[in-house]
């Protein structure tokens, strides 16, 4: 199978209600499965944080401060990245899997705030299923941002870089 094959396949889970799937073509094998507890496990502490923050708790002092500044932190992020965002490009994963700046862990980072790219330039690897894809920038400019750490599990269309176009 071809890799642009493989992630249309990754796309078609990921935006299905299916937890896995076998396709067998030409005497290869691709098993893909959906790491449903990776997603939600992300996205629900927020929720509850949120949802501790409103309620009028009785829950523990310890506990109280810490969910107080997550959930005072999350809307300057966003604030920013609203305000940044209308001039700005997305470069965003392709795929479900895992973020990494360099080619190894003893390289630099492709690409650092302040790097100059091109439409060929490789921004960074996502790994998915043992497969180590090379994503590009698709535009030239000035990288603005890295909004994801290296190691990072990453989305399918979650953003990685903010570039400022040329």
């Amino acid at each position: 199978m071809k890799v642009q094959e493989i992630r249309e396949l990754i796309k078609l889970i990921d935006q299905s209600s299916l937890d896995e799937l076998v396709v067998e073509t030409d005497g290869s094998k691709v098993k893909m499965k959906k790491r449903t507890g990776v997603t939600y496990v992300e996205q629900e502490p927020v929720q509850q944080v949120v949802q501790e923050a409103k309620a009028p708790a009785a829950s523990a002092p310890v506990a109280k401060p810490a969910v107080e500044k997550k959930v005072e932190e999350a809307p300057k992020a966003a604030a920013k990245v609203d305000v940044d965002d209308a001039n700005l490009h997305k470069i965003t994963s392709p795929m479900v899997g895992t973020f990494y700046q360099s080619p190894s862990p003893d390289e630099d980072a492709y690409v650092k705030v302040g790097s100059k790219v091109s439409e060929e330039s490789v921004v960074c690897i996502v790994e998915a299923m043992k497969l180590f894809n090379e994503i590009e920038a698709e535009v030239e400019g000035e990288i603005v941002e890295v909004l994801v750490k290296d190691g990072q599990l990453v989305e399918y269309g979650q953003p990685l870089f903010l570039v400022k176009p040329e």
